[in-house]
């Protein structure tokens, strides 16, 4: 079905690119590349650079012809694969540990100088599933992940450990709290850290980094679209002032997203018709932009003094809930995450409220509950014990599966640094007050592993 624009629709998205800094913010093509698995690394390899690369660059270039065409911004362009547990099981299934974590590394390498050749910013998929135990892949790729963060660039991962249906890994969670300290003391600052996510209920069509892959039930390949508009929102909330009631409110966020996702789609349908290949969703997540957007700031537009302050959570629910009714009226196709992300490091206003102490890790628990993700790009002090790291990532993923909702937890320790200190990363990653973790300990829970009962409300049918 064609997408037709009215005039004031076109007027509207004209003022929106111009004067509200809205953009595409990412366009990931998502390639299945189970077809290159062999239980020989350098047969895959070869395959994988000798295949990819033309027709990513391809893609790269009908980017540009597409931004050119309709003026509009597309930020970062990105590459996500199926998860590369999958293509490591043959390898690895005779290899000890040791030498399984060599050949993870050199798969990394190699889609590393994919990406680098072929002109995207950031490949994702560096990934696995353990939401009910591991295989053999599974802890290579989870052990290899110190070295494949801190020896490429571009290569982006994450590893699911807990679904609604399935409950949550416990020795899953304790593993992630020693993995991530031992990226954060391998990489500057603990960046490392920053290119990684703990997930539950990790969705397909995810375009944002550290969450994308191509879905193993896919095809060959496929287009993704993350927009990003909070200068469009803050704008439409400030346009209806302060006696507006809050069904008003969420009608103009509703609006202005419907605005926003067609936008979107359109763009993602012109690439994949370029292509030759399906379109495949509009992530419409509400995230901080390159131009200083700010989540927080759009929080405070709808009345409050401070993000973070009493009524936070509040209007979080009726920015998410507004976003996501916009979105599907505007698409058949919206898919991802598409809920509300709080960075804290990314955003301007975020960073800020943590500093005056607005926000702390329990504050951005709470706000996991009614968007997307809460611990993202939190800084933590660098002595923070593995079990702790685990315990902060248990209690994200324990509010995403109660909540039957996808979440993640990217955390970095910031190694020798201390609570209140302020980091900063330059560039996009921005800056960022230490948040400070509580001091009790949390061993004994962690320590004892297994595998939770899955939550009642997983029992339908």
């Amino acid at each position: 079905m064609p997408l037709l624009l009215s005039p004031s629709e076109i007027l509207d998205t004209v003022r929106m690119f111009w004067l509200e800094n809205l953009n595409i913010r990412a366009t990931t093509l998502a390639m299945n590349i189970q077809k290159y698995a062999s239980d020989d690394p350098d047969h895959t390899i070869s395959h994988m650079e000798t295949n990819m690369p033309p027709f990513i660059k391809k893609f790269i270039d009908k980017i540009s012809e597409i931004e050119e065409r309709f003026g509009v911004p597309i930020v970062n362009k990105r590459l996500a694969v199926t998860p590369i547990s999958q293509l490591l099981g043959p390898m690895v299934e005779n290899v000890d540990l040791a030498e399984g974590i060599n050949i993870a590394l050199k798969i990394a390498s190699s889609l590393d100088k994919i990406a680098k050749e072929s002109g995207v910013d950031y490949v994702g998929g560096y990934s696995t599933f353990v939401h009910r135990g591991f295989t053999k892949a599974d802890t290579v790729l989870i052990e290899s992940l110190p070295e494949v963060m801190s020896k490429t660039e571009t290569v982006c991962g994450f590893v699911n450990v807990a679904t609604t249906h399935a409950g949550i890994n416990f020795d899953a969670i304790a593993l992630m709290g020693e993995v991530i300290r031992k990226v954060a003391l391998k990489t500057p600052n603990g960046i490392g850290c920053a290119k990684f996510t703990v997930f539950a209920n990790a969705m397909e069509d995810t375009p944002f980094m550290p969450g994308a892959f191509a879905s193993p039930g896919g095809p060959d390949a496929t287009v993704v679209i993350g927009i990003s508009g909070p200068g469009v929102i803050k704008a439409a909330i400030q346009e209806i002032g302060e006696n507006a009631d809050i069904g008003k409110l969420a009608d103009e966020i509703k609006a202005a997203t419907f605005k926003v996702t067609r936008v979107g789609e359109l763009i993602g349908r012109q690439i994949a018709k370029a292509l030759g290949i399906e379109f495949g969703a509009v992530d419409i997540s509400l995230a901080p932009d390159p131009n200083g957007g700010s989540v927080a700031e759009i929080i405070q537009a709808m009345g409050l003094e401070e993000c973070g302050g009493h009524g936070s959570i509040a209007a979080l629910a009726i920015l998410a809930d507004a976003l996501k009714k916009g979105g599907a009226m505007a698409s058949s196709y919206v898919g991802g995450l598409s809920g509300v992300f709080i960075p804290v490091m990314e955003d301007a206003g975020m960073s800020e409220a943590a500093k005056r102490g607005a926000i702390d890790i329990t504050t951005l628990h709470a706000m996991s509950s009614v968007c997307a993700l809460g611990i993202d790009m939190v800084l933590i002090p660098g002595d923070t014990s593995k079990e702790t790291i685990s315990a902060i990532i248990a209690d994200q993923i324990a509010i995403a599966i109660a909540n039957d909702k996808p979440a993640g937890v990217r955390i970095i320790p910031v190694p020798k640094s201390y609570g209140g200190e302020i980091i900063e990363f330059g560039g996009l990653m921005g800056k960022a007050p230490v948040l400070n973790t509580k001091p009790y300990r949390s061993d004994i829970l962690i320590k004892r592993g297994g595998r939770t009962p899955a939550p009642f409300h997983s029992l339908r049918g």
